[in-house]
């Protein structure tokens, strides 16, 4: 259990901030701006429950706290083999990631297929669900860009991906079933 019964410890004003494996690094590193990007994904998706009933709003509220889950793992770098942790990490499972993939099938069955892209809008829970797609893509690519330098858990790179699918085929639901699509037009204002 967390237990913060303070919230400003001063120990960031270096500019350095502690992974949860206790380490000092820099908060420009790319393990902070991939954890600190997935935290960013999460508000973003409370901004968009504030729009969400229901079934939406209970599988954002399960995503809300699978996206703590990612925070958690990336902000704990995979220990030396010889290394021992004081508590184990928090790790992304494949069940995550099959649970969206679940989601995202049962979703795209009500939906006609495209014919066009879609402009991010509609809704105002499609268009929030669009700015969470957006900001899930940036934190997959920090995520990836840490992967090429340091390891990370594949679940986790998966769930971003998928992530970013749910949030758009979930927008194209709250757009009445695709029907109130936003879709692009090709060269329509030359």
């Amino acid at each position: 259990m967390v237990v913060l019964n303070r919230i400003y410890t001063r120990t960031g004003d270096a500019g350095e901030t502690a992974l949860g494996n206790g380490a000092r690094v820099a908060k420009h590193s790319l393990r902070v701006t991939a954890y600190g990007t997935v935290d960013e994904t999460n508000s973003v998706v409370g901004l968009a429950r504030l729009h969400a009933q229901g079934e939406t709003d209970a599988a954002l509220a399960r995503i809300q706290n699978d996206l703590f889950d990612l925070g958690a793992d990336l902000c704990r770098p995979e220990m030396d083999k010889d290394a021992e942790a004081a508590y184990p990490p928090l790790r992304m499972a494949a069940a995550q990631v099959a649970r969206l993939e679940v989601e995202i099938d049962t979703m795209n069955a009500r939906l006609e297929p495209l014919r066009s892209f879609v402009l991010p809008g509609g809704t105002a829970l499609a268009a929030h669900l669009h700015l969470a797609r957006t900001v899930s893509r940036r934190a997959e690519r920090c995520t990836v860009e840490l992967a090429a330098v340091e390891g990370v858990n594949e679940a986790a790179i998966r769930y971003l991906n998928r992530l970013s699918d749910w949030f758009f085929v979930a927008a194209r639901i709250a757009n009445d079933g695709g029907r109130a699509d936003v879709l692009w037009v090709p060269g329509a204002n030359r």
